[in-house]
């Protein structure tokens, strides 16, 4: 006689799409209800838009000035980008060093601490009198991005199992040999970890120096363009714009966490999830 099939996997597999259902949709209903509820606060309270534009005018502003918006998103995001890069190279480049030389983590961690905790809003003031502007600008994308890619890659590399370690050493593999093939695979998580806080912050770090940027008389990314909107009163345009700095940020964010995802899918907890 043959075992009754069991239900459990199906049930399982059903609540995995239920919730990754709800993970979609949900968000998406929250924000339709804030622009519904945006919209009819504007509508009833006829508020002037020079104070607080409607969701419809915020949109017809985002297509009427699109080439304008669109070509100061894209100064925005090469920054960005720039400055995530060098942030991730050096930050992950540092940390292999920490982790290869004590001598080297104890003379440079602390002024890795000192460059993060202090305000980039200090910092890109005294940035742009002695550099060049995008120069500057690229630098503030680094100064905070850089961080928590070399603190979550440093404890990465320290979070080893010993076990693991031990064995590595019983069959007498080399440091490079154990830094590539388990340090590297295991400090992996951290790695993503950081470089999706950093990806974030690199935005907010160029959006600060452009600012600054912009105050002294020059700049042509999009965080310039919601100081010369407010200025000038422009709060459709304003708004636009913040609209399209929030788009670029979900973007990035969903970006590396789609990358992280492919690398651990695989084999990390984190990633093949609880039902398989």
């Amino acid at each position: 006689m043959s075992a009754p099939p069991n239900p459990a996997p199906e049930r399982a597999h059903a609540r995995a799409r239920r919730d990754q259902a709800a993970r979609v949709l949900l968000p998406f209903g929250v924000l339709a209800l804030g622009v519904l509820a945006w919209d009819l606060v504007v509508r009833i309270e006829a508020i002037p838009p020079y104070v607080l534009p409607g969701p419809g005018l915020v949109f017809a502003t985002l297509w009427s000035d699109r080439a304008l918006l669109f070509d100061s998103l894209l100064v925005t995001l090469t920054t960005t980008l720039e400055g995530f890069g060098l942030a991730l190279l050096g930050g992950v480049g540092l940390a292999v060093l920490f982790n290869q030389s004590r001598l080297i983590e104890y003379s440079l961690y602390p002024y890795a601490v000192i460059l993060q905790v202090t305000p980039i809003v200090a910092i890109a003031p005294l940035l742009l009198i002695y550099l060049p502007q995008q120069a500057a600008v690229l630098a503030c994308a680094w100064i905070v991005a850089f961080f928590p890619v070399l603190a979550n890659t440093t404890l990465g590399l320290s979070s080893v199992d010993r076990n693991l370690a031990d064995l590595f050493a019983l069959y007498g593999a080399s440091r490079w040999q154990v830094l590539r093939r388990l340090k590297f695979p295991a400090a992996m998580p951290y790695i993503l970890g950081g470089m999706k806080i950093a990806g974030g912050l690199s935005l907010i770090g160029a959006v600060v120096a452009e600012i600054a940027a912009g105050s002294a008389g020059a700049g042509s990314g999009l965080a310039y363009r919601i100081a010369e909107s407010g200025y000038r009163l422009n709060i459709p345009r304003m708004f636009a714009a913040l609209l399209l700095l929030s788009a670029a940020g979900i973007v990035i964010f969903f970006a590396l966490s789609l990358l992280s995802h492919l690398l651990l899918r695989r084999w990390h907890e984190s990633a093949i999830g609880p039902d398989r």
